[in-house]
């Protein structure tokens, strides 16, 4: 069975992200020191002094950030297919299928087999994105919380389905953006008074199977995912500093005997279970609650992180009234985009990441969504670009499209990588400035291959003069 390809273990880094459009004007003024020795012929004695220029005037700092024009010339298509021909006849390029679209248009410039669904990989999560963006508010945040149980001594951590609690001490950061802390609760807990015996983990809020159809087992060790529950830490990683940190098998467990043994209880005191269920709520002893929602799909975007990406989806799911399992939360997904006028016809997924060597999608159906962000599309969409990685800078684009490539910094793109499958879709601004949409998804060659050769077809739209 496929698997996502190993990068190694990886410090986790986050690089600011470099603006596409920026002109910067500054001078640096500094005054001139100049040391001049002197001889006095009567006395034989030299001496030395010092004068200083004065200094010029300082000039003011001006960045700017130069929006694209509005009258900037479309591409002519003919021309377009010219100059992506040598880039496009790379053998390396596979199975290709994909798309280049006028954003400020919405006119198809260049398609091949754009209609013909195949295997995505990570840009599924555009998908879950686009889904989230037209479903939830950017601000919603989840909860994770302790109440009291019915047996004396008992506290029960319910589970809300935020990946990114963290262990790591308050104060500093986890894997995850302004990730909430485990120690918040534990606080809250002593500060409650309330007496600590044992504890029940409650991990009910997501129903179905923890592993989606077409991931493999082996990919919690190889740190890609974990089983899909509704409390863990770091997204279930080891290593909280690591992207490809081999992952633990019982999340939701795990983060209980954590919680337990910072109290100072014996970790065999924790068990799975559920929250009372009387008439009577529960009493609540400690929360904390995840970052914004536009935190966290920056988050699984930039760094292509699967696990939390299925949470959103499950949130998308619970939100427009399917279940929080891999099934609902493509159901969601699938209703978004049919919602807001996405032709969907040839989708078939699995989950919401992309991991599933089981999903597929035509490229036309992302390239539809992308074009509608930065075109003349819903506004709710517009996060979306923030989104991206970008070339050269910034996550899964880090170590791609590096300076001295033409598209560094000009590429926003969203990266997809499977054992033969690789894919690249995104923005760009071309050498007339025009913004262009594009998405590449090559089957069948193995990824060493297919990705220079498609950084190659961006690079080629970014430095098209193609009017």
């Amino acid at each position: 069975m496929a698997r996502k390809p190993r990068r190694g273990p990886m410090t986790h880094k986050r690089r600011a992200s470099i603006p596409i459009c920026v002109v910067t004007g500054m001078t640096i003024a500094a005054a001139a020191a100049v040391t001049v020795d002197h001889f006095n012929p009567a006395t034989g004695i030299a001496s030395t002094s010092t004068t200083t220029s004065p200094a010029p005037a300082l000039i003011k700092p001006d960045p700017k950030i130069t929006p694209v024009p509005s009258d900037a010339p479309s591409p002519s298509p003919d021309v377009l297919a010219t100059v992506l021909g040598p880039a496009l006849a790379n053998p390396g390029l596979g199975d290709l299928t994909g798309q280049v679209t006028d954003a400020h248009t919405g006119a198809i410039l260049w398609q091949q087999a754009a209609h013909t669904p195949q295997t995505p990989a990570s840009i599924v999560k555009i998908l879950t994105t686009t889904a989230a963006l037209l479903t939830l508010p950017t601000d919603q945040r989840v909860t994770t919380q302790i109440v009291q149980s019915t047996a004396p001594g008992q506290l029960v951590l319910i589970g809300g389905g935020d990946p990114t609690l963290t262990a790591e001490p308050v104060g500093t950061s986890g894997y995850y953006t302004d990730a909430p802390h485990l120690d918040d609760l534990v606080d809250q807990i002593r500060r409650s008074g309330v007496p600590v015996s044992s504890l029940v983990v409650d991990n009910s809020l997501f129903t179905g199977p923890t592993m989606a159809q077409g991931w493999d087992p082996a990919d919690i060790a190889g740190g890609s995912i974990t089983p899909i529950e509704s409390i863990m830490l770091d997204g279930g990683r080891l290593n909280p500093f690591a992207d490809y940190s081999p992952r633990t098998p019982t999340p939701a467990l795990d983060t209980g005997r954590t919680l337990a043994q910072r109290l100072g209880l014996d970790p065999a005191a924790v068990t799975e279970g559920v929250a009372p269920t009387t008439t009577k709520p529960a009493t609540p002893v400690a929360a904390v609650q995840s970052a914004a929602l536009s935190t966290r799909l920056r988050d699984l975007m930039v760094h292509s992180d699967d696990v939390l990406t299925e949470t959103v989806g499950f949130e998308v799911a619970a939100a427009r009234g399917f279940p929080p399992t891999f099934d609902g939360a493509v159901a969601a997904i699938d209703q978004a985009m049919q919602d807001d006028g996405f032709d969907t016809t040839g989708t078939q997924l699995s989950d919401a990441s992309g991991l599933s060597i089981d999903d597929r999608l035509p490229a036309h159906l992302i390239d539809q969504v992308l074009a509608a962000a930065a075109g003349i599309g819903n506004p709710k969409l517009r996060p979306l670009l923030d989104t991206l990685p970008v070339a050269g800078a910034t996550g899964t684009l880090a170590d791609r499209l590096n300076a001295p490539s033409a598209g560094a910094g000009w590429i926003r793109a969203k990266t997809g990588s499977l054992s033969g499958v690789s894919s690249l879709a995104g923005i760009v601004v071309n050498n007339d400035q025009r913004v262009l949409t594009f998405t590449l998804i090559s089957n069948d060659t193995p990824p060493e291959q297919a990705r220079p050769a498609l950084d190659a077809v961006a690079t080629a739209l970014r430095e098209c003069g193609c009017r």
